[in-house]
C-alpha cells in the first residue's frame, strides 16, 4: 500500500468517526428550555453553546428540526421576523442551542426589531460559554450588508462563527459552487470566521450530516 493511500483510508476513517459522532449527538432527546427576551432570563451556562443567526426567513428553524430530526422542535414561519425572542433547547445535557431572532427585514415595527438587534448583539458578546455562532446565509442570495455587519460584530467581539448555506437544493451545482466559493473568499477577511463554510438543505438532507459531525465536536464528550 502506497503513502497516499494509507493517508486517503486515514483521513476516510477520521471523517466516518466523525459523522458517527455527530449521529449520536443528534439522536440524543432535545427538549426546549425557554425562550427569552432580557439577558437576565438567559438559562444557566453550564455546558457548550452553540447559536443560530441569521436573517429573517432563512432557515434557521427549518436547519435545527432537520439536525435533530424532529420536524416539530423549533417552530417555522414563513412570514419573515416570526421568532421575537431567543428560544434555548437543550441536547441531551451535551449541547445547549440557542435560535435567535431573524435580523434585516422582519414584519414587525422598526423599533422592535431595533431592539431584537440590540439584544442580539448583547447576548453574542456576554455569553460565556458561547462555542461557535452558526450565521445562516441563503445559498440563492450570498451575503448580504446584514450578514457582513453581523460578522464585523463577531469579529470585534471575538466571537468565533462559521457560515452555513441553506435552501441548497434552490440552487443548480453550478451557481450553488459559486456561491460557496464567492462566501469562502469573503471569509479569509474576517480574523473570527472559521474557515469551512457549510452546505445544507432542510428540505432534502444535503449535508445535514456533515453539519452534525462538526457541531459534534463542540458538544461535552460522552
Amino acid at each position: 500500500m502506497s503513502d497516499s493511500q494509507t493517508t486517503s483510508g486515514a483521513v476516510h476513517d477520521i471523517e466516518a468517526r466523525d459523522l458517527e459522532a455527530g449521529r449520536r449527538l443528534f439522536t440524543r432527546p432535545c427538549r426546549f428550555l425557554k425562550g427569552v427576551l432580557e439577558l437576565a432570563q438567559m438559562p444557566e451556562a453550564d455546558i457548550p453553546e452553540i447559536a443560530f443567526a441569521g436573517r429573517s426567513n432563512v432557515g434557521k428553524s427549518s436547519l435545527i428540526n432537520a439536525l435533530t430530526g424532529n420536524s416539530t422542535i423549533a417552530r417555522t414561519s414563513n412570514t419573515p421576523g416570526r421568532t421575537q425572542e431567543i428560544n434555548f433547547f437543550d441536547l441531551g445535557g451535551r449541547l445547549t442551542m440557542a435560535d435567535l431572532p431573524g435580523y434585516g427585514f422582519a414584519q414587525a415595527p422598526k423599533d422592535k426589531v431595533g431592539a431584537w438587534t440590540d439584544f442580539i448583539k448583547l447576548y453574542l458578546k456576554g455569553r460565556p460559554t458561547l462555542r461557535r455562532a452558526l450565521v445562516l446565509v441563503d445559498s440563492r442570495h450570498g451575503l448580504k450588508d446584514n450578514d457582513r455587519e453581523i460578522m464585523k460584530l463577531m469579529d470585534s467581539s471575538a466571537v468565533n462563527y462559521q457560515i452555513i448555506l441553506t435552501k441548497a437544493d434552490k440552487l443548480k451545482p453550478g451557481p450553488l459552487a459559486k456561491v460557496l466559493a464567492e462566501v469562502t473568499e469573503a471569509i479569509t477577511k474576517h480574523v473570527a470566521a472559521h474557515p469551512e463554510v457549510l452546505v445544507t438543505s432542510a428540505t432534502d438532507g444535503f449535508g445535514i450530516a456533515e453539519a452534525r459531525a462538526a457541531l459534534s465536536e463542540l458538544a461535552l464528550p460522552e
